[in-house]
């Protein structure tokens, strides 16, 4: 009877709706798992963006377990550590991305160093630059403070303040530590049965320090092994204007003080780690709020300086007439509000900042006015001139403010268009030629510069791309500085992803952006962060996921919902009656909208549930998934609110 290979490593990773992300992650562990035994599990929980589907039918190797619900990070790991039959378990985030040598390297390391309970690796975030949580300390009373207190940011050399990065140690070197980062988390499998598994109190954050902990109790030692390294796309200083993230983050290390600590330490502790939370959370409320409201504002301002400018210039000067203090004090800030309304709507606030919106916006905002001014009576109707100038005075003024932001180099205020990318593409012709027309198809805001590449990459392409050839991959950092690039995609069938980071950390410029194209991929990621995308190209990156278009959806469902409502007596009769009032209130409660794509459907996460689906329109025809996934594609990358107004009627009063 044939002997039964013995499985070395258990990968697990718990996926929610990251399917991009966890795509590209799966392809770097399948060419990682080659020269070794392994098995792969992902813990899929309850995600609503294909991510299943596109598991089984991209790496059907991997073991898959479904919840229905989102069961946390701990249970769910732990649902696979249950079945996994390896030496050693690695707990692996789906926003990362491994060498091809780096699941045999750490577990020679394992082999090696028979004191190791755990592992960590060098990680590196989306740029290239390397991320403090690869090594930590043990979070003490002490330690704890010092991080809320923001002297750990401020001193993360001292030997004192930055004890919970541990940054007086060399990330180059191998060092012994307290903590891991669940992002990668290496056990080994003889200790997590001695120690136990994750502790589910934990939901999210927390529960790699608690492990950790244990680990060393046990009598075993962490490590952060320097000798391999993987990106990770979710810098942590993405997420510290997260209030949610502040609250479960510190919540969790107050679990941690009460199941560790001495009762009195642990009281103590509790009480200022609480009272963090709350001052770290009004302060990222208040500093969300304000990068949200402050142009507004400013616009608002402006605009009222300006209205008053003309309404005096107009009173004194062209008509001999006197307007109310009531004008200035009511009308006025009624009709800035009216404009500044119609601006957001219409994407006027949207990065990256188009011009075109915001007029549109004042000029929608405008109609709206004279509307409603050729309805009122005539005490209150004060003068269509000054309307009209204070449209093109707003027009023209927050236009000033936003040609002055960008100008001055507000990143975040960057003209759409008034900055075209220089990209650099490392491959060979003919997936340059692939990821160029990708581009292309997404209307990407790039100018391609050329191309890298290797003689011992076979070219298959059509030599259309030849005199974009700059050079070989050695000439990588040259070319960047020569031609200013901003933009570098990798071609993850050309080159590995060892080769990837490698060149990441190598390049001198900064601010450089990095993106992988996966092999026969749609899609290319690159960013600093799973929460902040930045440019994530996807070919069937649907419309309906664009601002404007998800603003505009729950503008109808609002607006149809309340007129289904008032005219209920009449319309009711001539209704599906079943689902006339029930979808009217699970819209206005916001747990529906009136059309959501189709529960089957590969798109299923751009959309909220629906009362009805694209398919409803053919109500009366038997059609099977795969033309309800094509209507829901066709749904979702054409979005058009008369196609809503089309489907609730066809919905609601066709029997």
């Amino acid at each position: 009877m044939k002997e039964e290979t013995k499985i070395k490593i258990s990968i697990i990773i718990v996926n929610y709706n990251v399917r991009y992300f966890l795509q590209q992650c799966l392809f770097s562990v399948r060419a990682a798992t080659k020269n070794i035994a392994a098995e792969v599990f992902v813990v899929d929980n309850n995600s609503t963006d294909g991510s299943i589907e596109m598991l089984q039918e991209t790496f059907p190797e991997a073991v898959l377990i479904a919840n229905q619900q989102n069961v946390g990070f701990s249970k769910a790991n732990n649902q696979a550590i249950k079945i996994a039959k390896g030496e050693y378990i690695l707990l692996l985030n789906p926003d990362t991305v491994v060498e091809e040598t780096t699941f045999t390297s750490v577990c020679n390391f394992m082999d090696e160093h028979n004191d190791a309970g755990g592992l960590g690796v060098l990680m590196i975030d989306g740029k290239g630059n390397f991320l403090p949580e690869s090594k930590r300390g043990l979070p003490t009373p002490q330690v704890a403070l010092y991080k809320i207190s923001g002297l750990s940011a401020l001193f993360p050399e001292s030997k004192t303040f930055g004890k919970y990065h541990l940054g007086y140690l060399d990330k180059n070197k191998t060092h012994e530590v307290d903590v891991l980062s669940g992002a990668f988390m290496l056990l080994r499998k003889s200790v997590i049965e001695k120690i136990g598994m994750l502790d589910e109190e934990y939901f999210m954050y927390g529960e790699d320090i608690d492990l950790s902990y244990r680990i060393t109790l046990a009598g075993y030692k962490n490590y952060y092994y320097s000798g391999t390294k993987i990106i990770h796309y979710k810098g942590e200083s993405t997420k510290k204007t997260s209030v949610n993230y502040v609250f479960v983050f510190y919540k969790a290390m107050v679990i941690f003080a009460k199941k560790h600590f001495a009762p009195g330490n642990a009281a103590l502790f509790s009480f200022l780690i609480n009272l963090a939370i709350w001052l770290r959370a009004g302060a990222a409320i208040i500093q969300r709020f304000i990068s949200r409201i402050w142009l507004p504002l400013v616009d608002g301002a402006v605009i009222f300086s300006g209205m008053v400018l003309l309404k005096n210039y107009w009173e004194y000067t062209v008509k001999d007439v006197h307007y109310p203090d009531f004008f200035v004090q009511v009308v006025v800030p009624i009709y800035i509000s009216v404009w500044l309304l119609a601006a957001y709507l219409g994407g006027g606030y949207d990065k990256p900042i188009r011009i075109s919106r915001l007029i549109r916006g004042f000029f929608t905002g405008t109609i709206a006015i004279l509307v409603i001014y050729a309805l009122l009576p005539e005490t209150y109707r004060f003068s269509r001139a000054l309307i009209l100038l204070g449209a093109i005075w707003a027009s023209l003024s927050t236009t000033t403010i936003r040609l002055v932001l960008s100008s001055l180099g507000f990143k975040d205020y960057k003209l759409a268009g008034s900055e075209r990318k220089k990209l650099l593409i490392v491959g060979d012709a003919l997936e340059s030629q692939r990821i160029l027309s990708m581009l292309m198809m997404n209307g990407s805001n790039t100018n391609f510069v050329g191309y890298l590449t290797d003689s011992k990459w076979k070219d298959d392409s059509d030599g259309s791309l030849q005199s974009f050839r700059l050079g070989d991959l050695n000439s990588l950092n040259d070319m960047i500085s020569i031609y200013e690039i901003d933009e570098v995609i990798f071609c993850g069938k050309n080159i590995s992803s060892k080769e990837i980071i490698d060149f990441m950390q190598q390049v001198m410029s900064a601010g450089i952006d990095f993106k992988i194209a996966p092999p026969e991929s749609l899609f290319i990621i690159g960013s600093n962060s799973i929460n902040e995308k930045g440019d994530f190209y996807l070919i069937d990156v649907p419309t309906l996921n664009n601002p404007i278009n998800r603003r505009n959806k729950k503008i109808f469902d609002l607006i149809t919902s309340v007129a289904l409502l008032i005219f209920s007596p009449i319309l009711f009769l001539f209704s599906r009656k079943s689902l006339y009032f029930t979808g009217i209130f699970n819209v206005l409660f916001g747990s529906y909208s009136w059309v959501g794509l189709d529960t089957k459907t590969k798109l299923k996460n751009q959309s909220p549930q629906g009362i009805f689906s694209p398919s409803s329109i053919l109500s009366n025809q038997q059609i099977d998934d795969t033309i309800k996934d094509r209507l829901n594609a066709l749904y979702a990358k054409e979005y058009r609110v008369y196609n809503d107004l089309k489907i609730v009627l066809k919905g609601l009063f066709s029997r």
